[in-house]
């Protein structure tokens, strides 16, 4: 399967777009393009092993590779970042471990 994702990653202003695809429901790769020097490095590095075994990826008892990796790249003020949860929830759906929809992560400041 064949998932195009966009995602607007908040203050920075930074577009992160791609598709994930799983041929066999397992294993996913990714094409990963933004403007964001860091995801960009994510990008590489997570092309770097190969596809991502989206069983693994979801095993509570495994470290994900997606996760690990997006620690290791987005640090500081960066390690807040919803593009690695995007990039999760792709992969789920691209295996057919997930439904295709939308998330949403909305903030909003209360003065109470």
């Amino acid at each position: 399967m064949k998932i195009n994702f966009d995602i607007q990653a908040g203050t920075c202003g930074f577009l992160t777009r791609g598709t994930a695809v799983s041929n066999d429901s397992q294993h996913v790769t990714f094409r990963i393009e933004s403007d964001c020097a860091r995801i960009t490095e994510l990008a590489r590095q997570l092309a770097g092993p190969g596809p991502l075994d989206a069983y693994d990826e979801i095993d509570g008892r495994t470290d994900s590779v997606l996760m690990r990796t997006a620690r290791n790249v987005l640090t500081g003020c960066c390690a807040g970042c919803a593009v690695p949860v995007g990039l999760f929830k792709a992969m789920q759906v691209a295996a057919g471990l997930a439904l295709p929809k939308d998330i949403t992560i909305g903030l909003e400041v209360s003065n109470g």
